[in-house]
């Protein structure tokens, strides 16, 4: 793979949250946010507003949640996690259309867009699994 490749991979699996934004706005339907982060509770009391909680350690058990026939995006906690990656690929695997959000919930935050507080507890492993 050559570095034209490789980016153009790249910009394929991933959306931005600046681009997330734009593209909720002009088409809300499209579109399943879901907040894959492991980990305990207490770090996870904050997610993106409107995103679906659904832990990469259950999410196998939980397909039936997740529609076929919208853009699957996912994400974890910052660029070092891999547990957003690894969700994409189980999700693509599995027939999704799926992204990444790059920078996760960090890079939300940092941009001052909107997040709700967590009201459920989904019995994850306090095992993050990055």
């Amino acid at each position: 793979m050559n570095e034209l490749d490789y980016f153009n991979a790249r910009l394929q699996a991933t959306i931005s949250p600046m681009d997330y934004m734009r593209a909720k706005q002009k088409n809300p339907e499209k579109y399943f946010l879901i907040d894959v982060r492991n980990g305990p509770l207490h770090a996870r009391n904050i997610t993106i507003k409107d995103a679906n909680v659904i832990p990469e350690q259950v999410l196998p058990n939980r397909l039936h949640e997740i529609p076929k026939d919208k853009e699957i995006i996912v994400y974890c906690w910052e660029v070092w996690c891999n547990t957003a990656a690894k969700v994409a690929k189980f999700l693509l695997e599995k027939g999704y259309k799926t992204r990444e959000l790059t920078g996760g919930i960090a890079a939300w935050q940092e941009m001052k867009f909107p997040v709700s507080d967590r009201t459920t507890d989904d019995k994850v492993s306090d095992n993050c699994k990055c």
